[in-house]
């Protein structure tokens, strides 16, 4: 009996320049490539101007817009670190925390001649109010719309989350109408604070990085530290293994959904603030582009989403007064895909149950 010949491909070796070369690509490249836009701006604007303060000024507006974003994407990467669904009407439950806040001004009386001590207080009650109610309406979401099709195709929960956005949309439809509504400027968001090397600190700035930074800090704290949160990352990690070892994972799953929903209600109260007008389809454009900032940065990592919101506000800003409103989501989707090239996981993502 003749004896079967196995042919083996024997490695073709790689030389050491090569070797370090494909690691410093791995490691660099997606830093080279975020870092094109500021660059060539900045080296515009020395040429021109010979100050970057243009720039800077992009860099602001773009952080301080970007941080509402990291927001709304922390809830969407939340929600798919715990079930792996993209809740597609989370840019909505955002949507109607604006609406939430901004009556709630009606009813409490402010207005842009409320004095000081009035006004803050004010706009912490809606903060409080409208916190809760977008975190009670997320997890009624969950209750009545998930919970059903947990074992379901993923297919099903996914275009039950699609019907889920248009429902919420046609009842702020029903509530303030098709039309774009103005709403009282109650801290002048535009107005001067102060002024660094010719850079302009406008009151939305602070507010929007003064209502951001303390909400990411505080819901890293309970991830790392507290009981609940250690259980939120358990059944992230492990459903099964977690409900063995003694973890309601239905408590913990609407607990992240009412987590999620309540900086949503943050970031549309903010957002309210910073805009001053509200509309019922603002809820799909914002949470298009918190998906993305949560996909960029790595879906399922929280500072994934922030880091990914940030990059995002600031390619907006930068684009918007550089190159054209027209080009910004032409060249915020560019980034995306390139990203996801280069790095399919996002900058911060993580190994997902699903991908292994």
């Amino acid at each position: 009996m003749e004896a079967n010949t196995v042919l083996t491909r024997v490695p073709r070796r790689t030389s050491p320049a090569v070797a370090r070369l494909r690691r410093w690509w791995a490691r660099y490249s997606l830093i080279a490539f975020l870092l094109i836009l500021p660059v060539a701006f900045g080296i515009s604007d020395l040429v021109t101007t010979g100050s970057l303060t243009a720039l800077v000024e992009n860099l602001k507006d773009g952080i301080s817009n970007g941080a509402i974003w990291a927001l709304v994407a922390i809830g969407y990467t939340l929600v798919y670190g715990i079930i792996e669904l993209i809740n597609f009407a989370h840019g909505d439950v955002f949507m109607i925390g604006s609406f939430v806040s901004t009556g709630l001004w009606a009813t409490l009386g402010l207005a842009l001649g409320t004095a000081v001590f009035g006004l803050v207080g004010g706009i912490l009650a809606s903060l409080v109010v409208a916190m809760v109610a977008c975190g009670v309406l997320n997890v009624l979401i969950e209750r009545v719309a998930y919970r059903p099709l947990r074992n379901a195709p993923k297919l099903a929960p996914l275009i039950t989350a699609v019907g889920m956005s248009f429902i919420l949309q046609n009842v702020a439809l029903l509530w303030l109408g098709g039309s774009q509504t103005s709403v009282p400027d109650l801290l002048h968001a535009q107005q001067d604070l102060f002024t660094i090397g010719g850079v302009h600190i406008y009151r939305a700035d602070l507010l929007s990085v003064a209502v951001t930074a303390p909400l990411v800090i505080a819901l890293i704290m309970f991830l790392n530290r507290s009981r609940l949160g250690k259980a939120m990352r358990a059944t992230a990690q492990d459903p099964e293994a977690a409900r063995l070892m003694g973890i309601n994972v239905d408590t913990t799953i609407s607990l992240t959904f009412l987590i999620g929903g309540a900086l949503a209600g943050a970031a549309g109260l903010v957002f309210a603030l910073y805009e001053t007008t509200i509309w019922y389809f603002q809820g799909f454009q914002a949470g298009l582009i918190a998906f993305t900032a949560a996909v960029m940065g790595g879906i399922g990592n929280v500072f994934g989403a922030v880091l990914g919101g940030l990059i995002i506000g600031c390619i907006q800003q930068i684009s918007d007064s550089r190159i054209g409103a027209q080009w910004t989501n032409v060249i915020v989707f560019g980034y995306l895909i390139v990203i996801m090239v280069l790095r399919p996981r996002g900058l911060l993502g993580e190994e997902t149950r699903e991908a292994g």
